[in-house]
């Protein structure tokens, strides 16, 4: 009852202040986790990506159906195979009044270079900017890219003048716990400008009224509330004080689908979400195994942990029925070019689990702790405790360490785990957007295996990786990605579960595009007034 009480009086606390905030135009919208940085080459988070967004551009744009458009670039040709001109877009300015030009485009990739950036493997295989005149850019790439507008389209572009004014031309080391004047605020030439910025509290945006876009909807004002509770979250669309609820739990869609007054824009989002295991350290860091070794590294035991996954419980029962699970290890499955051999699972089999355990010398199992977000995909802390339900049937002792996203990034950049949840997607679906950065070995040269937070080690998939990266014929490159998929697989590198639904759900009468990359767009919105 206490408990009851207590979260009562939190519902009427977050109502009261989401209600005192009401405006007309204004959109208020809530999530369960928060934009973990405001300095737009620090993070490479969804949340935080579609939220700099709004106020950072970069050189290209995506539309509705997340073709790649001009942005801050009118024009671009590719003058040989490695390099590419882009044409500015001219009497662009920056909020604080400022020009845009080639200097800020020149400063801005090489920024998100920095060994502290989360997009330097994208920056590094982009190349290096040079500039031609005010409005005009080349870029030379070290080695052909093949996805070379994809990853361009990665990096956002930020004020050369502003950031050595505030002394953060370095992007914040956001695992070290660092912070800087980018950290609250922010300077883009986006078509909404950051007004307020209060961690864990709120975030306030105004319309840009100098932006050189057309706006589409009728939003003046942004007040972005992170809600972490399912229930207060619910409770404050049905009531009316938010307008947009970014991620409503599975269990409340099918209530929220009957709600009068209330909508559900419905979509799988481009995001494979996986196991990843500690394949690097000789002893089992953050567990204990009978025989003191890494059990993670025996092909085995990551089988049987697979096999041990009742994916379809975890589909209709958990999810209910918003995943796609599937056996395939890019966000989308055009990544794999659509091929059914690299979508299908191990099936389902304890009996074969438990062999392969006992094959491999663990049948009375381990014990290990399995570390998850509770605020960034899905049901992931609930994933997770199924998981370590299922385990159990193989004599896997699994102790769930559920944590903010805020603090759960960051202890995987320091490799402090063993066993882990983790989500990977975006707009991009060539398979480079996942083999390089997450699945590739470690090569801090190039930004390359940066996510690849188990640190396994496959000589034979790094050199057919690696092949497909610099591929310029596209029948030679779908050979090289569809083999380095086939042996990421035949080895159980990272285990998959399934691609995540992405639900959102309005009040009547707001009209906003729901993608497949999840982001959402402010000026494509419209709020009843």
């Amino acid at each position: 009852m206490t408990r009851r009480l207590m979260l009562m009086a939190l519902c009427a606390s977050v109502l009261a202040g989401l209600a005192g905030a009401s405006a007309a135009q204004t959109l208020r919208w809530a999530s369960q986790g928060d934009a973990q940085t405001m300095d737009p080459h620090s993070q490479n988070e969804s949340l935080t990506n579609g939220m700099n967004s709004q106020v950072y551009e970069r050189l290209t744009a995506r539309d509705r159906q997340l073709r790649l458009v001009p942005g801050l670039a009118t024009e671009w040709t590719q003058l040989s195979p490695l390099v590419w001109r882009f044409k500015l877009r001219p009497n662009v300015r920056f909020h604080d009044g400022s020009p845009f030009t080639a200097d800020d485009v020149v400063f801005s990739l090489q920024r998100a270079k920095a060994p502290t950036s989360q997009l330097a493997v994208y920056a590094n295989a982009v190349g290096t900017a040079r500039k031609i005149d005010e409005l005009t850019v080349e870029i030379t790439q070290p080695r052909f890219n093949p996805i070379f507008l994809q990853h361009l389209d990665l990096l956002f572009i930020m004020s050369k003048s502003w950031s050595e004014q505030h002394k953060v031309t370095r992007p914040l080391s956001f695992k070290d716990n660092e912070e800087s004047h980018a950290s609250f605020n922010a300077n883009g030439t986006g078509p909404f400008m950051l007004v307020r910025r209060q961690p864990g509290i709120r975030t306030v945006y105004k319309r840009n009224p100098n932006w050189w876009g057309r706006f589409e909807g009728n939003v003046q004002e942004v007040q972005f509330t992170p809600i972490s509770n399912d229930a207060t979250r619910l409770a404050a669309l049905v009531s009316g004080e938010i307008d947009l609820l970014l991620d409503p739990a599975p269990r409340d869609v099918p209530r929220l689908r009957a709600t009068p007054g209330v909508q559900v824009l419905e979509g799988l989002e481009n995001r494979l979400v996986f196991i990843g295991m500690d394949q690097a350290r000789e002893t089992l860091v953050y567990g204990r195994s009978p025989n003191g070794r890494n059990p993670f590294q025996d092909l085995r035991v990551r089988r049987a942990m697979y096999q041990a996954i009742d994916i379809e419980a975890i589909h209709k029962r958990l999810m209910n029925g918003l995943s796609q699970p599937t056996g395939g290890l890019t966000p989308s499955p055009l990544g794999a070019y659509g091929d059914p051999a690299l979508e299908t699972r191990l099936p389902f089999d304890l009996a074969a689990a438990r062999k392969a355990m006992a094959d491999a010398g663990y049948g009375d199992g381990f014990e290990v702790t399995l570390d998850c977000p509770n605020n960034r995909y899905v049901n992931d802390e609930g994933i997770c405790l199924a998981l370590a339900s299922m385990w159990a049937q193989i004599k896997v002792k699994v102790k769930v360490n559920a944590m903010p996203r805020v603090l759960y990034f960051p202890r995987l950049e320091r490799y402090e785990t063993s066993l882990y949840l983790m989500g990977w997607g975006g707009a991009i679906t060539d398979a480079e957007t996942i083999l390089t950065p997450v699945y590739r070995s470690d090569d801090k040269s190039s930004g390359a295996g940066f996510y690849n937070y188990g640190r396994s080690r496959n000589p034979k998939f790094d050199q057919l990786a690696a092949a497909s990266s610099v591929e310029a014929d596209p029948v030679r490159r779908e050979q090289l990605i569809k083999a380095a998929l086939q042996e990421y697989r035949e080895q159980l590198h990272v285990l998959p579960l399934h691609r995540q639904a992405a639900p959102w759900a309005v009040r009547q009468g707001v009209q906003a595009v729901h993608r497949a990359d999840n982001w959402l767009d402010y000026a494509w919105i419209t709020v009843p007034k």
